[in-house]
């Protein structure tokens, strides 16, 4: 057990730099769903409190996108919107817009008619009292319904991968492609981390006094915006190329490995799904692919194969000779 730990700690420590950037994509594709799932379902949530007869049309809906499959929902969005971050931050709003909307319409319409009716007796006019009466009170019911939505978008964002979106779900794929336990816990186990941290950053703002609560109201969306931009930084220090490879392709010696020590090749790589691949690089998505040259598919669409003159890849025959 105690070989099997240091493995792992040896593994993570020779991958610091990819495991950093793939947590920076993480909290990056969280929070920039998550901002963008605040900005929609909380106005939906007010808009159904006071319009009551929308409730249960716009709660069902939502309550159908969260019944739809991670992997068939990134599906739908790949002809629409492409690979990459738009179709997975699309897909992960989407799974987060039911818990913020049925907390923002429980949390307002849970206020109690009497302080509504001494506000009204105050003058107060219909945003004023939504401002500094409803939000307010609503705000630890609303906060409940952040925490799950970013709790869900932790656990689906290892699933962006899939997509060449990035995130942890790379160590993830590739550690189930290449049979690699130490590969799966570098993702999985920083990401199971993640969701318990926020929750528990989360909780501690839901627990605070109204006066707190009012200030968090302020602070909570700047907040987010900061951590969502964290998932640019890492594309940042890539080159003008991209590379799409399969997770395979990624952790071997005749693959990525090979590729940066004979020819230095220091290019932004992602991790795909050979299923979108071909089609990501005829779309000028991607620049250079992991592909294989008796692949119908490099025909099809057209594709260049690259000129192996160092020999990094053994030959391929399609029977033994």
């Amino acid at each position: 057990m105690d070989e099997q730990q240091q493995s792992l700690l040896d593994f993570m420590g020779q991958q610091s730099d990819k495991l950093l950037s793939q947590t920076l994509e993480h909290i990056g594709l969280t929070f920039i769903s998550l901002f963008i799932a605040v900005l929609i379902g909380l106005p939906l949530g007010i808009l159904i409190a006071r319009k009551r007869k929308l409730s249960g049309t716009v709660l069902g809906f939502a309550g159908i996108l969260q019944t739809i499959p991670s992997i068939a929902l990134l599906g739908f969005m790949i002809p629409v919107l492409g690979i990459g971050a738009k179709p997975a931050i699309v897909a992960l709003l989407l799974y987060a817009l039911l818990p913020i909307i049925r907390n923002t319409y429980t949390g307002i319409t849970g206020v109690d008619a009497s302080v509504k009716e001494a506000a009204i007796a105050m003058g107060m006019s219909k945003w004023q009292i939504l401002k500094k009466v409803e939000l307010p009170l609503a705000m630890p019911v609303i906060l409940a319904g952040i925490r799950t939505a970013t709790v869900i978008n932790v656990g689906v964002a290892t699933l962006a991968s899939y997509i060449a979106a990035g995130g942890l779900g790379e160590f993830i794929f590739g550690g189930i492609s290449l049979n690699n336990t130490n590969m799966i816990l570098a993702g999985a186990i920083p990401a199971a981390l993640l969701a318990i941290l926020f929750d528990f950053l989360l909780s501690l703002v839901q627990k605070m006094n109204l006066k707190k609560v009012r200030v968090s109201t302020y602070a909570l969306p700047v907040i987010i915006a900061l951590l969502a931009s964290l998932y640019f930084i890492p594309s940042a220090y890539g080159g003008e190329l991209t590379a799409g490879f399969t997770p395979e392709f990624m952790g071997r010696q005749d693959g990525n490995l090979g590729l940066q020590s004979k020819y230095g090749l220091k290019i932004h790589t992602i991790v795909i799904s050979d299923a979108v691949m071909y089609k990501a690089a005829y779309e000028k998505q991607l620049d250079v692919i992991s592909g294989y040259s008796t692949d119908g598919r490099l025909k099809a669409y057209n594709l260049s194969v690259l000129k192996d003159d160092k020999n990094i890849f053994p030959p391929y025959y399609a029977a033994p000779v």
